[in-house]
């Protein structure tokens, strides 16, 4: 393996790459640090929210251009709206590269997730520009003759985004092609971690917006700490949040915007599992377990954490798991040969330890990894070797998600008992079957199989696509983004009801002279 970047080769990196978006960044001055986890430390700094009267203020004003955008964009025909986010999937193919290089060094994802996460971008523009010729309401039938009963959607005002480090461009992505293409602008509030994704993104976005003739201020970028996201969870003029984080985040996020009576889509924890059964082909178990768990060094809200395999098939899972793991290449994530690059700092390292050793105190036993990597090379980065546990049993550290690239295995005697092992956590975000059993796959996806937003069958928990509604349920939050009929988080339902006779029936054979 070859060294790991300078501080100095990666502000070039990030130069050249926020240039070719057309981010006008100096990224020598400023209160708000870049750092990047490849090596752990800070190589630039951009300018923060620092206005006289402080951060509510500048939400204010954010809030207060929204507000004057909506006025005419929520008049705009759908497929109108649609062409800043058509001409936004062109400057996002065209600079694919560049905006992947800029989530490598901020996030440390390897070059195929950077360009994956990309790619949804990409992918979700598409999809919003279908929608927005799509999007409709339903006609339904009146009692009444004469009447006509129908439901029409209309946009409901300024959206507010709150990203997490893990997916600083998609998830933004997700909410934004969405929102515009019903009608609403959007005020984003990115990560503290990787501000520069922000950056380049908004200067792809306004490039698209002048290229389709859009209003100003449709689209504005927030930077700064958790003080920005309470000012803009707490904006009375924010019709919707949707917010991206831990369950913790989302436990004081939601009683704010359930006060005023606002909306909220809420995308937290996740600790998800994966079942495999006597007839799952072991090939693939090992494969899309590898991938759910030790991609993205851990660090995806659907990451796998804990697989339930049957007894029979326990010892070879096991064995073939743990050949795999050895071998996996940690390292630089824009060497081509990287398959798990760094976490995001030493503190989410020291939180995989702890939680391993408390593992093993309730009598896990750590089968491989865990370990600290190029600590000669990168003091100050988090490079682990992904972990594996076996437990005895699902005790409270297991049903706690840790962030980072750490699996815990266990045992089960029959079905039933498997989808209790699987059920029996706080978070239902993502969930998986490995089995050729028809009906056991059928009933892993039933009423009373996975409780969670997703279930997927001989695939892992993660790598969800566009076109499905992504969310979960219990405490990672509940809403959806994304695919199916998501949009409709997005925008108001008004019942109608025209009547076009010359008489005046009411409903329910009512009489009233």
């Amino acid at each position: 393996m070859t060294s790991l970047p300078t501080s100095e080769s990666l502000l070039t990196l990030a130069r050249s790459a926020l240039a070719a978006c057309g981010a006008n960044v100096a990224l020598t001055s400023g209160s708000h640090s870049v750092r990047s986890p490849i090596n752990g430390l800070q190589f630039g700094s951009v300018a923060g929210l620092n206005g006289a009267g402080g951060n509510e203020l500048t939400v204010d004003i954010a809030v207060e251009r929204a507000t004057a955008a909506f006025a005419t964009w929520r008049t705009t025909p759908a497929p109108r709206r649609a062409e800043v986010v058509r001409h936004l999937a062109a400057l996002l193919r065209e600079h694919i590269g560049d905006l992947a290089t800029i989530v490598s060094i901020e996030a440390g994802k390897i070059r195929s997730e950077a360009l994956g996460e990309v790619q949804e971008m990409i992918d979700i523009c598409d999809y919003a520009v279908g929608l927005s010729r799509t999007m409709g309401g339903h006609t339904m039938a009146s009692e009444r003759p004469g009447h006509r009963l129908m439901e029409t959607w209309h946009p409901i005002g300024p959206v507010g985004v709150i990203s997490a480090f893990n997916f600083p461009v998609a998830v933004w992505s997700w909410n934004t092609t969405i929102a515009l293409v019903c009608g609403n602008p959007v005020i984003w509030k990115p990560s503290e971690l990787t501000p520069l994704t922000a950056l380049a993104s908004q200067a792809l976005y306004e490039r698209a917006a002048a290229l389709a003739g859009a209003p100003a201020h449709l689209s504005q970028v927030l930077l700064g700490g958790a003080d920005v996201g309470a000012a803009l969870v707490a904006h009375p003029g924010v019709a919707l949040i949707s917010a991206t984080g831990s369950t913790a985040m989302g436990a004081r996020v939601a009683p704010v915007i359930a006060a005023r009576f606002g909306r909220s889509i809420l995308e937290l924890g996740g600790n998800n599992a994966a079942i495999v059964a006597p007839s799952a082909d072991a090939e693939l178990a090992v494969r899309g377990i590898t991938f759910s768990a030790a991609g993205t060094a851990g660090q995806r809200c659907t990451t796998l954490r804990r697989v339930i395999v049957h007894n029979s098939r326990h010892d070879e899972l096991i064995e073939r798991l743990a050949a795999a793991y050895a071998t996996l290449p940690v390292g630089n994530p824009f060497e081509p040969s990287t398959l798990v690059g760094p976490l995001i700092n030493t503190i989410a390292f020291d939180k995989m330890s702890t939680a391993i050793s408390a593992a093993t105190a309730d009598g896990g036993h750590l089968i491989v990894g865990g370990e600290r990597l190029l600590l000669d090379q990168a003091p100050h980065a988090a490079y682990t070797r992904p972990a594996i546990v076996t437990m005895p049993a699902q005790t409270a550290i297991v049903a706690t998600e840790t962030f980072a690239p750490l699996l815990y295995v266990m045992r089960y005697d029959d079905l039933d008992q498997a989808i209790a092992l699987q059920n029996g956590v706080p978070q239902g975000l993502a969930s998986s079957i490995f089995t050729t059993d028809v009906r056991e796959a059928e009933r892993f996806c039933a009423a009373d199989g996975s409780d969670c937003g997703i279930a997927n069958v001989n695939i892992g928990p993660s790598g969800a696509e566009i076109g499905g509604a992504f969310g979960g349920e219990k405490t990672t939050g509940g809403g959806r983004e994304s695919g199916s009929d998501a949009w409709k988080a997005y925008m108001r339902r008004a019942t109608n009801t025209v009547n076009y006779s010359n008489d005046l029936p009411l409903a329910q054979g009512v009489q009233f002279v």
